[in-house]
């Protein structure tokens, strides 16, 4: 998050020179890493480290740390950076964490001419099959972004001069004349409906519910068993999340002479085997996930000629769902959207095309993916991937790429071919959008500085927020390692602070969180505004997801730390509405947070500009409704926060937790530890 203007007035923002220019004698330096690609840092030394906040900003303390000055969570862009690649175990990874050497799923030609859903011969030279190859070598430039949606709701993040497998053959994403580029009516070549495009939310593994469902449908009796090593391990972290204690395991033969993984658990799991009355979408999932790695895997769908090759092997393997519980399983996939075929044995199947079985794995993610049998299909060219938009972004935006042994990959569920573009990275005119996600300042001596500060003689041990300017846990931290310097200064002095993050990295100082509040008052707020995954990744990619930071409130809660989430920032027309604070709190009151904290949204200049680019791209719906919210400055109406408020107050009192006043920290320190004097009133966290 960004809180403008907090050591600088905007005029004299504005007078700052370009940043490299500014910095006389800053060590520039850029990494390789996929996580900052397109990023320059520049390390200062700097002159002081404890800022005082000017008294004519709206916030609760008066004194703040920014060892860093811009963030890389990248705020309102849409990366082509997750994409998700097919990995050659069946599970999809971003990829932008794709290394040389992993093994994915390319494809190769068979030299039988391809045909559509009517039988008619396509353009396209030759089918391609699926095939696992390796991934020789990745990269990342930076280029203009553009959208390519699909008619099954798939939407790609690339750049003009990629390529991906159509009906007519290898297309660019844009182009002139004189080269063929896609246009909309054109199908591309694949399944569609990866998780992560937009077609399919992806499952979700560390659900409490997910987790039941899973324990559910893998456990057949009273104890854990299976022959499966990847979905006994899954059972085993399922349980242990559920607080299910698992103190033997190991192998028992059977008449047949095969082996059983089992384990044993120190209490009764019949609750977690039972259907509920009304299970979620998350346990249908976690269930199916759980059954298919108990019982599922491939099996022909009719008997073979002697001249069978083995692509026509693959072309006529289906996958098995499983038996056991066949009407709970039949249930379970008609309400989550999925085809299936049920035989007279109980038996449930999924259609024969490979589309089905990926949709399937997708939707609800079993550790045995690899069963679902894509490698040797044909790869379908189905009306669902129909291109149906080709939106320019009007963004240069970090973009990865893969060269692969057989020169393709699965992206998103269609196929990309290789682009071998290693253009140098540039930079235009820095702004507040661009310029703040790219251009770091790294303070590299802040931990030495805030020592000597801490010992000055002036200094009266004030309370110190950190957090505020942009993100102390970004991804740079876990670079530069600049936190773990701070914390210990403010442990040795005793000095009281807080904490504001969206960074989950915060997790790997809990060392020195634990030592400093046992001699002084520490503070620690987790920033999560909403839970919905598809708008996060829309609105905060670069961040970590709301069910992380979730998970990050739960271990510091554990550790014995009263966290408080800040609910910011709250989007008007986004996530304002009653079903989303709702989920929103929920969540919040399951990590075991003490309090929820609103934060309407608020554009200072800069921000504003940026966000309302952003609103006019993906919701110019809501564009007329932010003029009138906005049109007095950067803040919305009093009125209109006064409601929002009251109304997460509401969910929070249902939901038993605390419901904090806009930005009332939570501390916790040392038994003899003095109250702190009432805040001021407060500031509002912007989006970016």
């Amino acid at each position: 998050m960004r809180w403008d203007g907090l050591l600088n007035g905007a005029d004299e923002a504005r007078a700052v020179p370009p940043l490299p220019l500014a910095l006389p004698g800053a060590v520039v330096r850029t990494f390789d890493t996929p996580g900052f690609a397109g990023m320059t840092f520049h390390e200062v030394q700097a002159k002081s480290i404890i800022n005082r906040v000017p008294s004519a900003s709206r916030v609760p303390f008066e004194w703040t740390i920014n060892p860093y000055r811009g963030c890389g969570h990248a705020c309102t862009y849409c990366l082509a950076g997750d994409t998700p690649i097919l990995m050659a175990d069946g599970r999809t990874q971003p990829i932008a964490d794709v290394r040389a050497g992993d093994l994915i799923y390319g494809t190769v030609r068979d030299g039988t001419r391809l045909t559509n859903a009517d039988r008619a011969p396509l353009r396209q030279a030759a089918r391609r099959r699926y095939a696992i190859t390796q991934v020789l070598d990745q990269w990342s430039t930076r280029k203009p972004a553009y959208r390519v949606v699909l008619a099954d709701g798939t939407a790609l993040v690339s750049s003009g001069d990629h390529r991906f497998l159509s009906d007519h053959g290898w297309r660019y994403v844009a182009g002139g004349i004189e080269r063929p580029h896609l246009a909309v009516g054109d199908r591309l070549a694949g399944t569609g409906g990866f998780a992560g495009t937009g077609a399919v939310d992806p499952p979700p593994l560390n659900s409490a519910d997910y987790r039941r469902g899973y324990v559910c449908g893998a456990v057949d009796g009273p104890q854990p068993s299976g022959r499966d090593g990847h979905s006994m391990a899954r059972v085993r972290e399922c349980l242990d999340a559920l607080g299910v204690t698992v103190w033997r395991s190991g192998f028992q033969r059977e008449p047949s002479g095969g082996a059983r993984l089992a384990l044993a658990t120190a209490d009764p799991i019949e609750d977690l085997t039972r259907w509920p009355a009304t299970p979620s979408d998350d346990w249908r999932r976690g269930f199916l996930a759980g059954i298919f790695d108990a019982e599922g895997g491939l099996e022909l769908s009719g008997p073979l000629d002697g001249q069978a090759d083995a692509w026509a092997v693959a072309d006529r393997v289906r996958v098995r769902v499983g038996r056991r519980d066949s009407e709970q399983i039949q249930l379970c996939l008609k309400h989550l959207g999925l085809d299936y075929e049920a035989a007279a044995d109980g038996t449930v199947r999924l259609p024969e095309d490979v589309a089905a079985a990926v949709r399937f794995g997708q939707l609800v993610g079993p550790a045995a993916a690899r069963r679902l049998g894509v490698l040797g299909r044909t790869v379908p060219v189905p009306e669902a991937l129909t291109v149906t938009a080709i939106e320019p972004l009007g963004l240069r935006l970090p973009m990865y790429d893969l060269t692969t042994g057989t020169g393709d990959f699965v992206a998103g569920g269609v196929i990309s071919h290789n682009c071998f573009a290693r253009n140098t990275h540039t930079y235009l005119d820095l702004d507040a959008g661009h310029d703040f996600d790219t251009q770091v300042v790294v303070k590299v001596n802040a931990g030495s500085l805030l020592r000597r500060e801490l010992g000055a003689r002036k200094w009266t041990g004030a309370h110190i927020a950190m957090g505020t300017n942009v993100d102390v846990y970004q991804r740079a931290e876990g670079r530069y390692r600049l936190m773990r310097q701070i914390l210990a200064a403010l442990r040795d002095f005793a000095n009281p602070f807080s904490i504001v993050t969206k960074g989950t990295l915060i997790l790997r100082d809990l060392d020195l969180l634990r030592q400093a509040a046992s001699v002084t008052r520490v503070g620690l707020s987790m920033s999560i505004g909403f839970v919905d995954e598809s708008l996060w990744r829309s609105v905060e990619p670069g961040t970590p997801s709301p069910r992380r930071r979730l998970d990050a409130v739960r271990a510091l809660t554990d550790a014995g730390f009263p966290v408080s989430v800040l609910m910011a920032p709250i989007l008007p027309g986004l996530t304002d509405d009653d079903a989303s604070i709702d989920a929103t709190v929920a969540a919040i009151a399951a990590s075991g947070a003490v309090s929820a904290t609103p934060l309407p949204l608020h554009l200072r200049p800069g921000a504003r500009e940026w966000y309302l680019t952003w609103l006019g791209r993906t919701r110019p719906d809501l564009v007329p409704r932010y003029r009138e919210l906005f049109r007095g400055g950067s803040y919305s109406p009093t009125a209109y926060q006064r409601e929002v408020t009251g109304r997460v107050r509401e969910a929070a009192r249902r939901r038993g937790i605390g419901a904090a006043e806009r930005a009332e920290a939570r501390r916790v320190g040392p038994p003899d530890a003095s109250p702190d004097p009432p805040p001021p009133p407060p500031e509002q966290l912007t989006l970016l």
